[in-house]
């Protein structure tokens, strides 16, 4: 770790946060009946199923799960050249669920517009609701996340590295000084 990088959040305080993320998901949905997580896919896909995971323990429902990819969904996709596409897995009908879209870092709302468009492409759920392990402002689209890790006030050009082990589990958030 260079002197530029903090550890803001380590695997602790991750899983204390995910923990009263999954929490609040099941009070506003009073329970788990027709929820479902779906993940974007590069670091929500490996929250959502750590969410899944909690809800399981907690409430001893295992909520269907899937994961997005918006790379062809991007406004910026011309500016970044070849970008690699991942893969959209959804078992399960859109229609009547309240989805909880997962992501890692909310910063401008441009990458949860493009899930947002991505989904309503697949099928129209009742709801979309967003959890977000790090909130960071910045927002240049008016999207609020309905969950939060952690809110981190950050200055533009610094970036929030959210870490995973091979397992995908979460191990460490940094952020990072230019």
């Amino acid at each position: 770790m260079s002197p530029r990088e903090t550890v803001i959040l380590d695997q602790p305080a991750i899983g204390r946060a995910l923990t009263r993320v999954a929490h609040e998901i099941l009070e506003k949905n009073k329970g788990t009946r027709d929820v479902a997580l779906i993940g974007i896919v590069r670091g929500g896909d490996h929250l959502a199923r750590c969410l899944q995971k909690r809800i399981h323990e907690i409430e001893g429902v295992e909520l269907p799960i899937g994961s997005i990819d918006i790379t062809m969904y991007r406004d910026d996709l011309a500016s970044r050249g070849s970008l690699p596409i991942g893969k959209t897995e959804l078992l399960f009908p859109l229609e009547n669920k309240n989805v909880v879209l997962v992501d890692d870092v909310l910063f401008t709302g441009r990458t949860i517009r493009a899930a947002m468009d991505a989904l309503m492409d697949i099928g129209r759920p009742r709801s979309i609701q967003l959890a977000i392990l790090i909130d960071r402002g910045h927002r240049e689209l008016p999207i609020r996340p309905d969950f939060v890790g952690r809110n981190v006030p950050t200055a533009t050009e610094e970036k929030i590295l959210v870490r995973f082990d091979d397992n995908q589990q979460p191990v460490e958030v940094r952020v990072c000084k230019p």
